[in-house]
């Protein structure tokens, strides 16, 4: 615990007192009913966290006038008093853990999608200006019909300017609002003034085009602002804590709102009797990635040094929120940047890290890896989830209890899901024998780490957490009859992964020519040797031994370095497959110099990859001039070309120095078949049963080891 003292010292925000300075960021999760109500889920979902050790839980996007202004399909509600009782079991459940809750109170103004869908006016500041984007070109035809800006009855949604009558509607449903989170049970209610919704668009030069005593000058933009706080604060009890969420920059916004004039509202709701100012930003989503600037950030700590700045000019609490590790966290409340840190994603991976931080286990914390899949989710009107935690969302379902009978389990394969199959059974009391074919867990996970380093983090936490277990674990060991007939297992878990077959394209067999498979293996040291035989010149052979002998091979950091100095691909490289195995594979390949083609049989690109993590990489790749083609059918490769026709049928060549093989990957239960038919009983887990890469493959051996 000293190593995160000011992060997990008790706290007070406003009137309200805090077991530690973590905060379950408000996210939208999707988890009501159509109808706004809190259901089952949801109150299982939010006390996990409370369970998990957080101070404060922060419930989000809580719509203040259902269904009128709600930004997702399933938003909860507190508009009517008939939402009290479901949101009073949430806050009772959260209470009990010995954590505080608030909700985020919330109406979306012109992004109010289920407004947008169900034909209804847009309410907003002034008429909102066009932003083109190019987001739905990267998305596949079954997504598009899903996606939440998809919905509407037309393209002319009916757009209503504010009058002051309808301010004033607006000002009470906030009001009232507060009221019965209060009357629920809550602690507190934060005030959503910043991500675009109606607040923001008060506060926004950009957006405020108005010319009467709302808009034009910075006094008359905040004047909303101050009618809601200062509703808001009168209505509810002084023991009742209020804050406000605001945005420090609108990013790729000519003329938003900036840090100078964040500084000056947040000394405006200082003065408004605010408990707190939660820093956050914006971004127009002019490209995909934008959305990655803000609100959900992908680089490192994004908020921190305007949190930083906000907290200069208060005395009022800050809480810094924007990808902050709990040591970066812990520094900046003791350096006084802020004095609260507000987690979303890390405590959807992991419920539980606020209780390792303080056991010392901060090694066995399920780490977030940014893919995106959460709010990838809401777009396509689904519920949230985690790829790195499959039990996220499913609280309330999934539960890992004793087991009725113990069993000995042997589990093949020591990649994501024999890990997670091992992991769990272990826990409900099972005996476990894991097989590794290697010297290593990790299986492709291992390789996918250097292409995305993120990957690297989950493979080093779920390797801590089989090594903390009572686990057999055997590595260089091959799964043969006579091994597993002397084990006498109850159960065989097959966790081998897929294969990957050879397309039928001419010249495909060529040395030049790589399959993901051979390059992971030789890059890995995964019975390197055959394939070195086959592929490479002896110079290159030696300098493969040399990486090996050295321990390369089994560092991820020491074949990071190693691949920026020699790997077994030419300058000028063409990908055939432009899935997520294909476009992971060419940013590590652009980063090390090399010129890329993409080329993809298929319609869409990056379609394993969710939406939000797609446009990132994509939108990458194009920075970089990456050729990235659909529609491409392969006719044959010779020795300094790839020939190919495109979806109108014309033939081009593109100059290929190395060509790599990213399609063809399938299931591969070879193994389980073999040993069934000698007479084994075995289940397939993962991707030898079902291609779900990283998500699939935790999830897969989750469902096999609760039904142990």
């Amino acid at each position: 615990m000293s190593q995160y003292k000011h992060l997990l010292s008790p706290g007070k925000l406003g009137p309200i007192d805090l077991r530690n300075r973590i905060v379950l960021s408000p996210m939208g999760d999707n988890f009501s009913d159509p109808d706004g109500y809190c259901t089952e889920q949801m109150q299982a979902y939010y006390e996990a966290r409370a369970a998990g050790g957080a101070g404060l839980i922060i419930m989000g996007v809580v719509s203040i006038a259902f269904p009128h202004g709600t930004a997702e399909p399933f938003q909860c509600a507190i508009s009517d008093d008939k939402y009290i009782p479901g949101l009073a079991k949430l806050a009772e459940g959260v209470h009990k853990h010995g954590a505080k809750v608030a909700m985020q109170i919330q109406h979306a103004g012109k992004v109010s999608a289920r407004d947008l869908a169900e034909g209804r006016d847009l309410w907003v500041p002034s008429m909102p200006r066009a932003v083109k984007n190019d987001i739905m070109s990267s998305l596949t035809k079954e997504e598009m019909g899903k996606f939440i800006s998809s919905q509407r009855r037309d393209n002319n949604p009916t757009i209503r300017v504010m009058d002051k009558a309808d301010i004033a509607q607006m000002v009470e449903w906030f009001a009232a609002a507060a009221e019965r989170a209060e009357r629920a049970g809550f602690d507190g209610v934060e005030i959503h003034a910043a991500h675009n919704y109606i607040i923001a668009g008060f506060l926004s030069p950009y957006h405020n085009q108005r010319d009467d005593e709302y808009g034009g000058s910075f006094e008359n933009r905040v004047r909303f602002f101050r009618e809601v706080l200062q509703a808001v604060r009168a209505r509810v009890k002084p023991d009742f804590g209020v804050w406000v969420r605001i945005d420090a920059y609108e990013m790729h916004t000519e003329g938003g709102i900036n840090l100078e004039e964040a500084k000056k509202v947040a000394q405006i709701a200082e003065e408004e009797g605010m408990d707190a100012i939660a820093v956050s930003a914006y971004a127009s989503i002019t490209t995909g990635s934008a959305f990655t600037d803000a609100p959900l950030v992908q680089k490192p700590a994004g908020y921190l040094d305007w949190a930083a700045q906000v907290k200069s000019v208060v005395n009022t609490s800050v809480i810094a929120l924007g990808r902050i590790e709990p040591d970066v966290g812990n520094k900046a409340i003791a350096d006084g940047k802020c004095d609260f840190i507000a987690m979303g994603r890390k405590l959807l991976a992991d419920p539980e890290l606020p209780n390792k931080l303080i056991a010392g286990t901060s090694e066995l914390i399920r780490p977030c890896i940014y893919c995106y899949v959460c709010v990838s989710q809401i777009f396509i009107n689904e519920r949230i989830k985690c790829a790195a935690n499959p039990f996220t969302g499913q609280e309330f379902q999934k539960v890992i209890l004793p087991a009725a009978q113990n069993k000995h389990v042997v589990i093949i394969g020591g990649g994501p899901a024999g890990m997670e199959a091992a992991r769990i059974a272990t826990l409900r009391g099972h005996k476990v024998t894991l097989l590794e074919r290697s010297n290593r867990l990790g299986g492709t996970l291992f390789f996918a780490a250097l292409a995305y380093p993120e990957n690297g983090v989950l493979l080093d936490n779920l390797t801590a957490q089989v090594k903390a277990l009572n686990i057999d674990i055997r590595y260089n060991t091959e799964a043969t009859p006579e091994l597993l007939s002397s084990l006498n297992a109850d159960q065989i878990f097959v966790a081998t992964g897929a294969k990957r077959d050879a397309p039928n394209i001419a010249g495909a067999e060529m040395k030049h020519v790589w399959s993901g498979d051979e390059l992971r293996r030789l890059m890995t040291g995964d019975r390197a040797d055959e394939i070195a035989k086959n592929k490479l010149s002896l110079t290159q052979r030696t300098m493969m031994k040399a990486g090996s002998l050295s321990g390369a091979t089994n560092s991820r950091d020491a074949l990071q370095g190693l691949s920026k100095l020699w790997m077994p691909l030419g300058k000028k490289v063409v990908i055939i497959g432009g899935g997520l195995v294909g476009l992971e594979l060419a940013e590590f390949l652009i980063e090390r110099g090399r010129n890329v083609t993409v080329l993809e049989p298929g319609p869409s690109l990056g379609a394993e990859l969710s939406i939000v993590r797609r446009w990132r990489v994509l939108d990458n790749l194009r920075d970089h001039h990456v050729p990235m083609l659909t529609h491409c059918v392969i006719n044959s490769i010779d020795k300094d070309h790839v020939h190919y026709q495109d979806k109108d049928g014309v033939a081009h060549s593109i100059a290929a120095n190395s060509v790599v093989l990213a399609v063809g990957a399938s299931p591969d239960h070879s193994l389980a078949d073999n040993l069934n038919a000698l007479g084994f009983s075995t289940q397939t887990i993962g991707d030898c049963d079902n291609l779900g890469y990283i998500e699939g493959a935790l999830s897969s051996g989750t469902k096999a080891a609760l039904a142990l």
